[in-house]
């Protein structure tokens, strides 16, 4: 997808932003700015795309994202309806890194933080219970004033270096560094397979799609984000399974074809290999949380 450049606008009086966003569709795009974002998915469920990482989030989730990591929230396509009762609720702070000035974290008592925002270059995702908590430090900033905002804000930090179980998300590997010609067309490639991968695509049609040779397609998309183009396709269908499981809707043969999986035995390869997981185990420690 095309990452564009976005800008965070601050309140004049205040040294970094914080909103609350109702709307899902608000930055519903593929993009990247020079703070770090630290996001708590109070409610909301859906696809997230992280540098070359792609995993479901869900209400509760809070991520820390590093600036200039391409990111991109993409919900559920219920909280486009009309129904009151499926609303987005996300609480999202945007900070530079060195808002607080140039020498703040090499301060030997700021070993912590320092170390939580060098991780944050790749991604965070807190995977505990802790999460609850850090986001209710989160949701808290909004209405502090003062010094007590920058307080929260570290102290929601350092209880992400500290005292969750975390995740990286995004490979060590990946550099946001397309040109613009480069950026229209891995745009097109994303977007036409988030449409589609729910029947089989050939690698003529993305190749088409890329306007390249099919003979250069497979070679292209791995040099531009770290992956083949069948294990991208597998992790979208293998993230909507993980939805389709979540809601218990479906069983899990009807999931496999539902996602675009054309036979069981690679559904439970490629659903394993991604999540460390069965589908059953999967589905089984999300509903008895």
């Amino acid at each position: 997808m095309k990452p564009q450049l976005l800008k965070v606008s601050n309140h004049p009086i205040n040294s970094f932003n914080v909103r609350r966003d109702n709307l899902p569709y608000i930055n519903n795009r593929w993009h990247y700015h020079s703070e770090v974002e630290l996001i708590y998915f109070k409610k909301g469920n859906g696809t997230q795309f992280i540098g070359d990482s792609i995993k479901r989030f869900r209400s509760g989730d809070v991520i820390l994202v590093g600036a200039h990591l391409p990111h991109y929230w993409k919900f559920d396509e219920v909280y486009f309806s009309d129904e009151q009762k499926n609303h987005a609720d996300v609480v999202v702070v945007h900070f530079g890194e060195h808002f607080w000035g140039s020498t703040f974290l090499n301060l030997p008592e700021n070993k912590s933080l320092k170390l939580i925002l060098e991780k944050a270059q790749r991604g965070v995702v807190v995977q505990d219970k802790s999460k609850k908590h850090i986001g209710e430090l989160i949701e808290s900033i909004l209405d502090a004033e003062g010094t007590k905002r920058i307080i929260l804000l570290m102290e929601a930090l350092l209880a992400i270096e500290v005292n969750a179980q975390t995740n990286l998300l995004s490979s060590m590997g990946f550099r946001h560094n397309f040109e613009e010609t480069e950026n229209d067309r891995i745009n097109a490639i994303y977007n036409y397979s988030l449409a589609n991968f729910k029947r089989k695509i050939q690698m003529e049609e993305m190749a088409s799609v890329a306007n390249i040779s099919p003979n250069s397609f497979c070679r292209y998309f791995k040099s531009r984000t770290r992956k083949t183009y069948t294990q991208f396709i597998s992790e979208i269908r293998v993230g909507h399974a993980c939805k389709l499981l979540i809601e218990d809707s479906m069983n899990v043969k009807q999931i496999c074809y539902e996602s675009g999986f054309h036979n069981f035995a690679s559904f439970h390869k490629h659903f394993k290999m991604i999540t460390g997981k069965s589908p059953l185990t999967y589905q089984k420690s999300y509903l008895q949380k």
